[in-house]
């Protein structure tokens, strides 16, 4: 039915929100024209999470996360890119995370999961 899932970045600076997912980041991507750039993402994955728990509660919304095998070397590396974070890596419970900022853009999680990745199961 479904061959892949499209995820949508709005962005103030669309032109510099690209160039980071194709320099820093260094996705594949393919050029429609106009300037327009579509970056291979790699597997995906799709959790539904409640908006209200014991002790918190969050809007309806939506959020991106790019996972990694190694938060640490990642953030390394995407530092000497020029990436900039907003946070030190810390234990969420459910995977080590952080959040990097995309000019143009909101900042978006990095996140090293404590669970084996459904996107990567046979």
């Amino acid at each position: 039915m479904f061959t892949a899932m499209h995820t949508l970045i709005y962005a103030d600076d669309a032109d510099a929100a690209r160039a980071f997912f194709r320099d820093v980041l260094e996705l594949p991507h393919v050029d429609t024209g106009g300037g327009w750039l579509i970056f291979k993402t790699g597997p995906s994955e799709l959790g539904v999470h409640p908006t209200a728990g014991e002790g918190w509660s969050t809007p309806r919304h939506h959020e991106i996360t790019l996972t990694c095998t190694d938060i640490e070397a990642t953030v390394a590396s995407l530092t000497e890119r020029g990436a900039v974070f907003t946070r030190e890596i810390r234990d969420d419970g459910f995977g080590l995370t952080t959040e990097v900022e995309v000019p143009g853009a909101d900042p978006v999680m990095i996140y090293q999961p404590k669970y084996d990745l459904p996107a990567l199961m046979d």
